[in-house]
């Protein structure tokens, strides 16, 4: 995805990320839980890519409802008895990377309006996200989604315009239109029209890896330059609208080193009754099928290596399940650039996915070190069922205790106190 415009992570054109309004909701600094050691530092190589990863779509401000004994009933009022906000869409995707320590790199437009303000702040002051090829569209508010969390399921209604088209300019300008329509990968919102940002540069920036939701009949072409470029692009796939399921329509998977779809996808794609068998079948397009279980955990087919990896899920009590399968892909992608064997990588991705769905919302739930090797001292190394996380060991052998995460809260800030 774009190319890189020289500023350092944290700052972007003047003009392209307007000055707060003045009678704007402030959300309140806090210290936060940045990554306490780096998970690549082992392979890293001097002079490489700026960025670990680089990921482009539409960020939206998700309200999330939790805590509701049933669907609600037309004609009655519902009342929840906890709610969160956060920024969402891509943003899942984002946080979730960042939180693991990865040098991340989004692309997105952001409304002109306080719900832009409050996403952008969180995910560029907030979680250390460079922004610098995102942009601002003048006049154009934020897409919105409102989910609804009960049994384990989720219900959402999301809201959002395309925004106006204008001419492209330089990477980082202030030029860029956002054509994002109400839709995110992994989101709140799942709509495939907006799966990536058709605004954000042309040429993606280098980057050791990239991440994208694949849209039917939607052709990327930043992914292709990406991989030209060296990229490992790692590929996820939303509902096909269209109910065709043709695999010749996802035009970028011959460009992806891995693709995760959930089960159901990945059968409805492949023909096939079974999701390990489809698995296999996905095996014989990329060189890494990885199909997601749910609660069931997950399944691998290493297709240049013949290798296989099957990873039954944690059991956990799920508060709101939404960006899990963004969360999946994050520790996946983590354990994959660090060389990591690849039953390791499938079990550390369903780990930080359990402990997401215990959190509210998708973004601010992603867990990050503290969370895992909290885990790891409490839970997984006193249970001998979790025998298969012992290589959580020599990873997290530095790993202290720090500031908790930043989460979703059920207003977007509080005003500074007068004075």
């Amino acid at each position: 995805m774009p190319g890189q415009s020289g500023r350092g992570p944290g700052h972007t054109h003047p003009a392209a990320h307007p000055a707060p309004r003045p009678h704007a909701l402030q959300t309140p600094r806090a210290a936060l839980s940045r990554p306490l050691f780096d998970p690549l530092a082992a392979v890293r190589e001097p002079g490489g890519p700026r960025y670990d990863v680089y990921l482009t779509g539409t960020v939206f401000l998700d309200i999330i409802f939790t805590g509701l004994d049933s669907a609600p009933v037309r004609g009655t009022e519902s009342w929840a008895r906890g709610m969160g906000s956060s920024p969402g869409g891509i943003a899942n995707m984002a946080t979730a990377l960042a939180r693991l320590g990865l040098r991340t790199s989004l692309a997105a437009a952001f409304g002109d309006d306080m719900y832009g303000d409050y996403c952008r702040e969180e995910l560029e002051a907030g979680e250390g996200i460079d922004l610098s090829l995102s942009h601002t569209v003048p006049g154009w508010h934020s897409p919105v989604t409102v989910s609804m969390a009960y049994e384990g399921e989720r219900t959402m209604i999301s809201h959002g315009h395309e925004a106006p088209p204008k001419a492209r300019s330089a990477p980082g300008g202030t030029a860029a239109g956002g054509t994002a329509g109400p839709g995110a990968p992994g989101g709140a919102g799942e709509a495939a029209d907006a799966a990536f940002d058709p605004d954000a540069p042309e040429c993606p920036p280098p980057a050791t890896a990239c991440v994208s939701s694949l849209v039917p009949g939607r052709p990327q072409e930043w992914i292709a330059t990406a991989a030209g470029r060296g990229s490992r692009v790692f590929a996820d796939v939303g509902w096909d609208e269209t109910g065709r399921w043709d695999l010749a329509a996802l035009a970028e998977l011959p460009h992806c080193e891995a693709f995760l779809p959930n089960a159901v996808e990945a059968m409805r794609y492949t023909r096939t009754d079974c999701p390990r068998t489809a698995a296999h079948a996905l095996a014989e397009h990329v060189p890494l099928a990885v199909v997601t279980l749910g609660a069931e955990g997950a399944y691998a087919v290493d297709a240049r290596t013949g290798e296989t990896a099957d990873v039954p899920g944690i059991a956990v009590e799920a508060l709101d399940t939404t960006g899990a399968g963004d969360v999946f892909v994050a520790g996946f992608v983590t354990g994959s650039l660090a060389g990591w064997p690849l039953p390791d990588r499938l079990a550390f991705a369903g780990l930080t996915a359990a402990l997401s769905v215990q959190e509210f919302g998708g973004s601010l739930s992603a867990p990050g070190w503290p969370e895992i090797a909290a885990w790891w001292r409490t839970t997984g190394s006193q249970d001998p069922g979790y025998a298969r996380y012992a290589f959580l060991r020599r990873i997290l052998t530095d790993c202290a205790s720090s500031v908790p995460a930043r989460r979703a809260v059920p207003t977007l800030g509080f005003r500074p106190p007068e004075g």
